[in-house]
């Protein structure tokens, strides 16, 4: 298996969004996102990123028989530059939006998995963040109940993964987004906590 890691800023990921609206469908309909996107929303939400002076596209090819292919992907932007929903939980705790950069997603399909490629979503988005000058990285994942009906029976939550990267659990900082499980007929807000790392050199995180 062959993996092509390709960063895209801006603009030039633009070929590439019918790809990604796809991709993030398909995986985030699984546990613990449940989600049931479609494509226009899904391609309206990537071009927020696109058109965001700052932000960064870290996509996964895979050059196969059918030509290349997107298997996985991974987003980011300058925290000043999200909703509110994302800023002000950070604000509120005293954190500088101006210093922080904000992770998206990271999407991968199953059969891609364990190979490196999460880490290496990671470890570029990082290295943009640093290049740009900013001092923390975060994200929020979302928190659903131990005794979920659609748990799986073997699924594994991925925080040992974060925490083997230098994340840090931040379980006060909350927020919520709102969107339709598959078992649901109207969207309902979700719950999510937040992780942090200081990437800036000679710094703690908080």
């Amino acid at each position: 298996m062959t993996v092509e890691i390709k960063s895209l800023s801006g603009i030039d990921a633009t070929p590439y969004l019918d790809d990604l609206a796809r991709l993030r469908i398909e995986v985030f309909r699984a546990f613990p996102y449940l989600y049931d996107g479609s494509l226009h929303y899904e391609r309206k939400y990537l071009a927020t990123y696109a058109d965001t002076k700052g932000a960064v596209f870290v996509l996964a090819l895979d050059a196969g028989k059918e030509g290349e292919q997107v298997v996985g992907m991974s987003t980011g932007m300058p925290m000043a530059a999200e909703t509110d929903d994302v800023k002000m939980p950070l604000l509120r705790a005293g954190y500088d939006p101006d210093r922080i950069f904000y992770f998206g997603e990271s999407v991968l399909l199953p059969e891609y998995r364990g190979h490196g490629v999460g880490v290496r979503f990671f470890e570029e988005r990082e290295a943009h963040a640093r290049k740009l000058g900013f001092d923390c990285c975060t994200f929020c994942a979302v928190e659903r109940p131990a005794d979920h009906p659609r748990r799986p029976v073997d699924y594994v939550p991925l925080n040992a993964f974060w925490e083997k990267r230098g994340y840090r659990h931040h379980p006060k900082l909350r927020t919520s987004f709102t969107w339709r499980d598959l078992d649901e007929s109207v969207e309902s807000p979700k719950p999510l906590s937040f992780w942090m790392k200081t990437i800036a050199a000679g710094e703690e995180s908080r």
